[in-house]
């Protein structure tokens, strides 16, 4: 049986590893994408108006604040589904077969919702005083 301390530490040592072995074009696809998707979302908040969506996220009633996450979510969709799929493949040429899930969802949210996360509020800032000085 395994110690949770074995599991975390194979965890760990598995994500760190992602980095050298096959498919490493990833973490610069995934995060691309999610640089392109926080962009149009932000420039798309600054022409309406809204709060940058990280603030929304932290500083939203317990109700909004659901509908804020399903919103970056939805938007981020395919690239979470697109990261999990490319984790997919690295665990069947690593390990033989998908053996960790757990390790594939995350490396996903990492690579993908995560720098949508980060970007979208700071562009939305960018895109409204570029649209205030015009």
């Amino acid at each position: 049986m395994l110690s949770v301390i074995d599991i975390l530490t194979r965890f760990w040592t598995d994500m760190i590893e992602r980095a050298d072995g096959p498919m490493t074009f990833r973490f610069f696809l995934q995060p691309t994408m999610a640089l392109i998707t926080a962009l149009i979302d932000g420039i798309k908040d600054a022409k309406v108006g809204r709060t940058p969506y990280a603030w929304l996220l932290t500083h939203s009633h317990a109700g909004d604040r659901i509908v804020v996450w399903r919103e970056g979510i939805t938007a981020t969709a395919r690239i979470l589904l697109l990261g999990v799929g490319m984790d997919v493949i690295y665990q069947f040429r690593m390990f033989g077969g998908f053996k960790y899930p757990v390790e594939a969802f995350v490396i996903a949210v990492v690579l993908g919702f995560l720098p949508y996360l980060i970007l979208r509020g700071p562009i939305t800032r960018i895109a409204s005083y570029v649209l205030r000085r015009k």
